[in-house]
């Protein structure tokens, strides 16, 4: 196994969960976990000595199969995730029979860098694919490469949105979902790894999709949209439109079981970014970039519930360790497959995303913590860059109307905010919606400060450059969300010789 060196190798970003009682982090809590670091390492340093002789990673096939779904623009809604008025029996069972994941973030709220970040291992900035459309460029590597070079059958349907040398990293496409059982067939008893890269449920909705649509009556409204009958017939369709995903799901499920290869196949599910509403998808808010994660497959533990931190960032070399295969040095994640088998928990101590281009340009970082959220912005001079997909929708619709009508609440305004702060902080145990910024309260201070540091050495670690470089011109008005110009704006102020990077 690979594990049991990667901890000492990433010991610098990895703490175990504490499930502390503490709710204001304060400088005595940096000194602590400056200390805790210090005490961890030697813990790692002994508990990988053990690793290496103990039997604690036996699994029942050493070339198991992948299996994974990704919703598109799909939020927390599901059964499992807490929401007892959506209709997801297929992958609430799937939550059932794996480990359910309550707080993994993705690296982006946008669907092509989220994608290639999730199938690479890396942060979209590092790849340089960061704004939307980006496709993937030769050199960098899927994880499906290093799977193919073991002998495994790859292949994706649906939607990809990583480009000709993404493509190219799998053996097999089909833009249906009624082809599974051909990709079965074509893989011809080897080992596989499937991507199915659902449409659903992105925008545009169409009514009639199921056959017992969603009552609006009973959908969940957020704080930050307007509850009028025209929001939550447009919440309702989502609805509808993961409940359709969750069926594909069901049929999947079916087809492993009729095959006889569900006992040897890891399923995982997970979304590219968060729902398609304003201040959701397109934002580093817990709305934009929290995903639904769970797993299910050999020896993992059935029903269970993970709420420790997690980054998306850690699957491909989860799976990688899984499959026996080396994991690559330069990847920033680790594997968490101990959680998987139920025997060690193993937290990160901070998560990272970040925004770039989608529509609107925007550069956003952001870091998290368990307790706190702190996002650093550029561009503050312009209002927040909405998707062209949500501005045309009509829970957007329902906010312009009511900003005219200077009926907003307070909630319902922030996504107007100009300018916008610099940097934004939150205390996500007394206010998870993130509607206070507490940024520049000065009791915050040494908070602000520290996670500010914390996410610089990030950036500088990663390869990140600075707002000024790699820009693009808006095509979509940010109050009004009308789109103006269709293709997409030529990359401008490139990157020059890292030497020269102020």
């Amino acid at each position: 196994m690979n594990m049991q060196y990667r901890i000492l190798f990433s010991f610098k970003k990895y703490i175990f969960t504490s499930n502390s009682d503490r709710v204001n982090f304060t400088e005595t809590d940096m000194y602590y976990s400056i200390i805790r670091k210090f005490f961890l390492t030697l813990c790692f340093f002994i508990l990988s000595i053990l690793l290496c002789s103990a039997d604690v990673l036996k699994r029942s096939k050493s070339e198991p199969n992948f299996l994974i779904f990704i919703a598109d623009d799909a939020g927390m809604d599901f059964g499992c995730y807490g929401n007892s008025f959506i209709r997801t029996p297929n992958i609430d069972k799937l939550a059932e029979s794996g480990l359910l994941f309550e707080n993994t973030f993705l690296t982006s709220p946008q669907c092509s860098p989220s994608r290639i970040s999730i199938l690479s291992g890396q942060f979209p900035h590092t790849t340089r694919t960061e704004d939307l459309h980006t496709p993937v460029p030769a050199g960098v590597d899927f994880i499906t490469t290093y799977l193919r070079a073991e002998g495994y059958f790859t292949g994706s349907n649906g939607k990809t949105h990583w480009g000709p040398n993404g493509d190219r990293q799998f053996d097999w496409y089909n833009s249906t979902f009624d082809t599974f059982q051909d990709f079965l067939k074509a893989s011809k008893g080897k080992p596989f790894f499937f991507w199915t890269g659902f449409y659903d449920p992105h925008r545009d909705y169409d009514p009639g999709i199921i056959g017992n649509p969603h009552n609006p009556d009973s959908v969940i409204v957020p704080h930050h949209l307007v509850d009028d009958g025209r929001t939550r017939k447009d919440i309702a369709m989502y609805y509808d439109e993961i409940a359709r995903l969750d069926s594909i799901v069901g049929t999947y499920m079916d087809i492993l079981h009729k095959e006889k290869l569900l006992d040897d196949t890891y399923i995982i599910f997970l979304s590219d970014n968060g729902a398609p509403f304003p201040r959701e998808k397109g934002t580093l808010y817990d709305t934009g970039i929290r995903t639904p994660f769970i797993i299910s497959g050999p020896d993992v533990p059935e029903g269970e519930i993970y709420d420790g931190l997690m980054s998306i960032i850690d699957l491909v070399p989860t799976i990688l360790d899984i499959a026996e295969i080396e994991i690559p040095e330069n990847m920033p994640g680790m594997s968490i497959t101990p959680l998987l088998l139920g025997d060690l928990i193993i937290s990160p101590e901070f998560v990272y995303s970040e925004r770039n281009w989608h529509d609107c340009d925007e550069h956003m970082r952001s870091i998290r913590t368990d307790q706190y959220k702190l996002i650093l912005n550029a561009y503050t001079e312009k209002p927040h860059g909405t998707a062209a997909d949500l501005a045309n929708s009509p829970s957007w619709y329902s906010l312009l109307d009511s900003k005219h009508e200077n009926k907003l609440n307070e909630e319902q305004s922030l996504i107007f905010t100009v300018p916008r702060p610099s940097v934004e902080l939150y205390n996500l145990r007394t206010d998870p919606e993130e509607y206070q910024n507490l940024a520049f309260d000065p009791a915050y201070r040494q908070i602000a400060q520290y996670l500010l540091e914390e996410l610089q050495n990030w950036m500088d670690e990663t390869d990140d450059f600075p707002s000024s470089y790699r820009t693009r011109r808006d095509h979509t008005d940010r109050i009004t969300g009308i789109r103006y110009y269709f293709d997409v704006p030529d990359l401008e102020n490139e990157l020059p010789e890292k030497d020269s990077i102020p």
